[in-house]
């Protein structure tokens, strides 16, 4: 038993009714249910007062998530309430209770999911309450994420903080470091009385934590400011930034204008790009917002020779190289579904939704539900929160984030000067760069120096060469909420303190983070969203979509006002839907989802699916959410296109009419990757025809007029599809679409410069498309049999799994994980 707490079961003292803190306010909500995959718990945790078997296992609400899946739209009430689990504010069956000694104006309450009720005379027992289950349940993860996190604070050049704390990599700070993420308190003083609150709470939230620790883990150094700075950086360059591949488009702009010449080579360039495609599905049509429209001529912008950028990598005493940043986990896939009551079955909105932030064990978010004289929510923290709730409910509202990925990060290019590469020209001057010694790196058993330089822009990154010429730049990173990670809590503050009472209270919280998500809430009468983000504002003559000339000439302006954001309250379509797609019409795709913002988003699949039932209940909500989960996008939305194409050819033989067939019986079940009688296989020989055959008729429906090289430089930028299990987010079916539709005839708003499949010719564009299937035909016949319809896709590489320690395997499913609320309200405070 801990020497700071005594724990007790259901038959409580006295003393400790006493203590149980305040009784829990009015519940608004008709139904508030959600699950988290990755448990409450982590690994081998217990409590030693707890009655065996009182507190399910880890993996329960795995199986409830999985559990549902195979069910695909046909979700009923029932369901609901046994594939998700309650959230109610009143806690029900408590089946374990503790009462550190160190707070005793502190109760914590567990039930069967082990999700803790913290209780606080005063606002600063739930606070510190918070930090001690923090400590408790996520010990594993605080230690893995406070020393990596600092290089995420202090944006060390191409490595991923998240990839190391997956990867269990270790990394030991100098003190420069230190000093330099300790800065981030004045970017909280600097925030007025909600930042100064931020830094009180934090303190609190330490004791809470490190009292936990001098019980538990005593030898453990002590968490500090710096610790929880550190960790909300890895939130915001996991899930807050968007931009910052300015390099990787530079480089591709060269090539196609070396390949096609300087005025095609630029237009084909501006069709792949899709910065702002008007064929593009968005949150919110009714209105458009506009921000920066791309110059003309991109005379404040550096063009690089195709191949030339050399990253920035860091080596140690015995030369191993530190693996550079990789993405753990696609965090593409986050989603909401909102339904005003003018399309519900009870009058009051009904809100689906949760970030996916990928199958983390143990969890990078965890459960609390929050009890104190200004504090009473219930849903998803994260260790970088001080108290604060991530995601989740108050009394009479809820809230939910998708990443929104508008354009934060720029690369600027410096012009060196002295004959050194660490001296750059700015105004005029040669200037020294700053040398960054930040520690040591053991990523796999190799240690590295973690050494870099800064400019006034932000850290090298990389050198390269300008395009047509022999000059080195350097290539500096610069974000907008460089030092202001921790500012992002000042939103969450205020739901976790119950000032958000409305929509419009809601807006202006979540105007104070300078991280870039899109925000939904929902009440009893309204729905709406705003997206935020520190947006720059850049000089006439400069894109974000390439290097900005980093002289001075080309500096940010400032930063767009709050007005100018994506917001919406109460559409007349009665719905606001977000797959992470474009939030309003006029806004650019940020630079690093390139290609990926056309004409087929996968949040069409959750708005046909919506479109199917004329009359809402959560039941059909969640099993939209759920049929579209399971859904390919390139099966709903691509293949009639494909197939209206293939008409106007011939077919090389029966076998390839029978594979079309099969594509079509596929696509009108709504293209599922399911494999429901759990043979191994996908069922549909459809999914297993498409997957072999889309690289082939993407290349040959986009390649004719790029020619082999130019075409793998593409998809070496653009994915050709972004396969299950990934998010289905990008892909050149985008592109497809709308050259198919094009040649077709078909409306489309913003057609290509030139036309790709058959070099617009529709006859020869059917005639590659149908060699593309013959072709497929013939490896799938040889590999499984001559009957197209016994053609089967192996379902095992898709199923997921939990990393970096695994918990269940569970089948493919494209749907949120860090929670997923299914909540509805019938009043209001």
């Amino acid at each position: 038993m801990s020497r700071i707490v005594a724990q007790t079961c259901i038959a409580a003292t006295a003393l400790a009714l006493a203590l149980a803190g305040p009784a829990v306010a009015k519940d608004y909500a008709t139904t508030a249910l959600n699950i988290v995959p990755s448990g409450q718990l982590q690994p081998g945790q217990i409590f030693a007062g707890a009655p065996v078997g009182s507190i399910l296992p880890n993996d329960t609400q795995a199986k409830m998530y999985d559990g549902l899946t195979p069910l695909g739209r046909n979700v009923g009430p029932t369901d609901l309430t046994t594939y998700f689990k309650s959230e109610a504010m009143d806690p029900g069956v408590i089946v374990f209770e503790e009462h550190p000694a160190e707070r005793p104006g502190v109760t914590i309450k567990r039930d069967s999911y082990g999700v803790p009720h913290i209780y606080g005379v005063n606002d600063s027992d739930v606070i510190w309450g918070a930090g001690f289950v923090e400590a408790e349940d996520r010990s594993l993860l605080l230690n893995q994420a406070r020393y990596n996190g600092l290089l995420a604070a202090i944006d060390a050049p191409n490595l991923s903080a998240i990839a190391l704390i997956a990867g269990l990599a270790s990394f030991t700070p100098t003190s420069q470091t230190n000093k330099m993420v300790d800065e981030q308190t004045k970017a909280l003083n600097a925030a007025g009385p909600f930042g100064k609150q931020t830094l009180a709470d934090t303190d609190v939230y330490l004791q809470g934590i490190n009292a936990w620790y001098a019980a538990n883990a005593p030898t453990t150094p002590k968490f500090t400011r710096r610790d929880i700075y550190a960790i909300n950086a890895v939130k915001g360059q996991f899930l807050g930034e968007g931009g910052g591949e300015e390099v990787k488009n530079a480089e591709l702009l060269d090539a196609m204008r070396d390949k096609l010449g300087a005025t095609k080579g630029t237009k084909v360039w501006t069709d792949l790009r899709a910065r702002n495609d008007p064929d593009s599905q968005t949150t919110y049509a009714e209105k458009t917002f506009k921000y920066q429209d791309q110059p003309k001529q991109f005379t404040g912008n550096v063009v690089l020779e195709k191949s030339s950028f050399r990253p920035v990598t860091f080596k140690g005493a015995s030369s191993a190289r530190v693996p550079a940043s990789a993405a753990a986990h696609d965090k593409l896939a986050s989603n909401v579904l909102l339904v005003s009551g003018s399309r519900t079955s009870t009058g009051h909105p009904l809100m689906v939704a949760g970030p996916q932030i990928g199958y983390f064990y143990p969890g990078l978010t965890d459960e609390m539900s929050l009890h104190g004289p200004s504090i009473e929510t219930r849903g998803a923290v994260s260790a970088p929160f001080p108290g604060y709730m991530l995601i989740g409910r108050g009394e009479d509202y809820a809230w939910s984030l998708t990443s929104a990925g508008l354009d934060i990060v720029d690369n600027f290019a410096e012009t060196l000067c002295g004959g050194s590469k660490t001296k750059y020209l700015f105004k005029g001057k040669c200037l020294k760069m700053e040398k960054i010694s930040a520690g040591v790196l053991n990523s796999g058993g190799k240690k590295a120096n973690v050494v870099f330089y800064r400019t006034v822009h932000g850290p090298v990154i990389g050198y390269a060469r300008r395009a047509n010429s022999s000059q080195t730049v350097a290539i500096a990173r610069k974000r907008s909420s460089y030092g202001q990670d921790t500012v992002d809590q000042l939103f969450f503050q205020q739901m976790t303190f119950g000032r958000v009472k409305s929509f419009e209270d809601f807006r202006k919280a979540a105007e104070l983070t300078p991280q870039t998500f899109n925000s939904f809430y929902a009440d009893d009468k309204h729905i709406g969203f705003y997206t935020t983000g520190k947006l720059p504002l850049r000089k006439p003559g400069s894109s974000g979509d390439l290097p900005i000339d980093g002289r001075g000439q080309y500096e940010w302006t400032g930063f767009l006002k709050a007005s100018a954001h994506p917001q919406a309250k109460d559409p007349k379509s009665g719905l606001i839907v977000n797959w992470n797609n474009k939030p309003v019409k006029g806004y650019p795709a940020g630079d690093d989802r390139f290609g990926s913002e056309g004409p087929i988003q996968r949040a069409q699949l959750l708005t046909d699916e919506l479109a199917k039932t004329p009359t809402h209940t959560l039941a059909t909500v969640a099993g939209a959410m759920n049929a579209a989960a399971t859904e390919d996008v390139r099966g709903e939305a691509l293949w009639p296109t494909i197939k209206a194409v293939l008409a106007k050819g011939t077919a090389p033989s029966a076998r390839e009419t029978k594979m079309t067939e099969l594509l079509d019986a596929w696509s009108a079940d709504g293209a599922s990757r399911l494999d429901r009688n759990a043979d191994g296989k996908i069922d549909a020989p459809g999914a297993a025809i498409m997957d072999a055959a889309f690289p082939l008729m993407a290349k040959a429906a986009m390649c004719a007029p790029l020619g082999g090289g130019l075409c793998d430089r593409l998809a070496a930028r653009v994915s050709i599809f972004d396969q299950p299990p990934g998010g289905q987010y990008g892909g050149w079916h985008q592109y497809m679409q709308k050259d198919l539709k094009t040649l077709l005839g078909k409306p489309v708003k913003q057609k290509y410069s030139i036309g790709y499949c058959g070099r617009g010719r529709l006859a020869a564009c059917a005639s590659s498309l149908w060699a593309s299937l013959k072709q497929v035909g013939d490896k799938l016949a040889a590999a499984q049999g001559a009957d197209p319809a016994a053609w089967l896709k192996d379902a095992g590489p898709e199923r997921l799994a939990f990393a970096p320690l695994p918990l269940i395997g569970m089948a493919y499913t494209n749907r949120p994980s860090g929670i997923q609320q299914v909540i509805s309200f019938e009043g209001h405070r």
